[in-house]
């Protein structure tokens, strides 16, 4: 599945984010546990993952159809917008949940930051896509 970008314009990429990941390696096929990049207004969590090689699964693209985009926020609830309803329907789907849990796919950078996103190590699609 292909990542759905969101469809409106960003502003400059200025926004500190640091991704912790548990299984570094299934993600990114380093052993890098710590990412920092820097992201931009407008921009959902899971494209700017995604743009820094950082593979969050997602499963339906990016739509919010699904929770394999399922994401802890540790710092910076309050740079992001609000969780939608939708959302919130989606996430409850999703093993390990917590009160920081969101969907990386809905998460867009509102404040300057930081933001701090821990990818867990147990949410991984199960039935990945393969070209033929």
């Amino acid at each position: 599945m292909h990542l759905r970008h969101s469809d409106h314009e960003h502003g400059p990429k200025e926004v500190p984010v640091t991704f912790i990941l548990e299984d570094p390696d299934s993600l990114t096929g380093t052993n890098r546990s710590e990412w920092q990049v820097l992201a931009a207004k407008g921009e959902h969590l899971l494209e700017v993952a995604i743009d820094n090689g950082i593979n969050i699964e997602h499963a339906c693209g990016g739509v919010c159809a699904c929770s394999t985009c399922h994401v802890y926020i540790e710092k910076g609830m309050d740079q992001l917008s609000e969780s939608t309803e939708a959302e919130e329907d989606r996430v409850e789907e999703a093993p390990g949940l917590q009160i920081n849990s969101r969907l990386s796919c809905q998460c867009e950078v509102e404040g300057n930051g930081p933001i701090t996103v821990r990818v867990p190590a147990w949410n991984r699609n199960a039935v990945k896509e393969v070209p033929h």
